[in-house]
């Protein structure tokens, strides 16, 4: 079961064993039975792929030493995805900062698997509370947003955006809202002219090979229930004008969708919480979200639902 529900596939877990059963005696928990995996034919509804910590972990501390071990557990389930030995990848956060103290350039799992998978161009996209919301750049100070944003780039995420919701998610006719970069989109130019120079023409030209796209609208009125209700997916320009939205609708049940990449990788849309590691009050609702929808993209690409 999975809080509550009956399990949507076969869970492999990739991570410490030792660490997995320590806490659940630190919540009081039973230690559930967790058979070590060795197969995709691995009997039972969990299994525990085990990777070993470098150092012991406590609860809600950070140890640079074990932020290897965090990127290892990514690169089997990627790896294993890629080989297909797993049909999915359901991730939870991850702790940048720490990975970065620890000298290794991280800017997120997104960058991550893009890089190790050599996907050309990935997409982040968010889905909850009846909205998803795609991105045209993601970990970027803002500053550097204006200049990230160019014709060849915009044209890829689109491209992308709309080729994985129609064979990730079944919409044979995606109609996507563009959000302007600027406020009121520019206002004609007068608020900047990335709207006149760069996102209307990529817009026009995909429009011409049959994309329904609508845009670029200012971002502070686009998420209204009349236009939504002719959208399946909103593309922002940046994280900050299109997740708060999001969020909003859905924080702690939303989910993370990597697209773009040549397997399905679904997240959590919410942070590490160290405040709450080792209470037992933190809510697993959004984790639950994304191994569901990782298991049903797997089951609709005709995969055998190991995630």
């Amino acid at each position: 079961m999975l809080s509550g529900r009956a399990l949507p596939a076969r869970i492999v877990i990739i991570a410490d064993a030792e660490l997995l059963r320590a806490r659940a005696l630190d919540l009081g928990l039973p230690p559930a039975s967790m058979p070590p995996f060795e197969s995709p034919d691995t009997a039972g509804a969990y299994s525990v792929l085990h990777v070993p910590l470098a150092q012991p972990a406590s609860p809600g501390r950070l140890d640079v030493a074990n932020s290897r071990y965090v990127l290892r557990t990514l690169e089997i389930a990627a790896d294993g995805c890629r080989d297909g030995l797993f049909a999915a990848m359901a991730t939870a956060p991850v702790h940048k900062g720490v990975i970065n103290d620890a000298g290794i350039a991280f800017t997120g799992h997104t960058e991550f698997l893009a890089e190790r998978l050599h996907a050309p161009h990935v997409v982040m996209m968010l889905a909850g509370g009846g909205l998803r919301v795609a991105l045209a750049t993601t970990h970027l100070p803002l500053h550097a947003v204006a200049s990230a944003i160019n014709s060849a780039s915009l044209e890829m995420t689109l491209r992308v955006l709309h080729g994985d919701l129609i064979s990730r998610f079944g919409i044979t006719e995606p109609r996507i809202i563009v959000a302007g970069l600027n406020p009121h989109a520019g206002e004609s130019g007068h608020l900047g002219r990335e709207e006149i120079e760069i996102i209307v023409p990529v817009l026009e030209r995909l429009r011409s090979a049959g994309y329904r796209l609508t845009g670029p609208l200012p971002a502070d009125t686009l998420f209204q229930p009349e236009r939504l209700q002719h959208c399946d997916c909103v593309l922002a320009m940046y994280h900050d004008q299109g997740l708060p939205v999001l969020k909003y609708a859905s924080f702690g049940g939303g989910i993370n969708i990597t697209l773009g990449l040549p397997i399905i990788r679904t997240s959590v849309d919410h942070g590490t919480a160290l405040d709450l590691a080792g209470t037992g009050k933190a809510r697993a609702e959004s984790l639950v979200a994304a191994i569901t929808l990782a298991a049903e993209l797997a089951a609709r690409n005709s995969r055998t639902p190991d995630a």
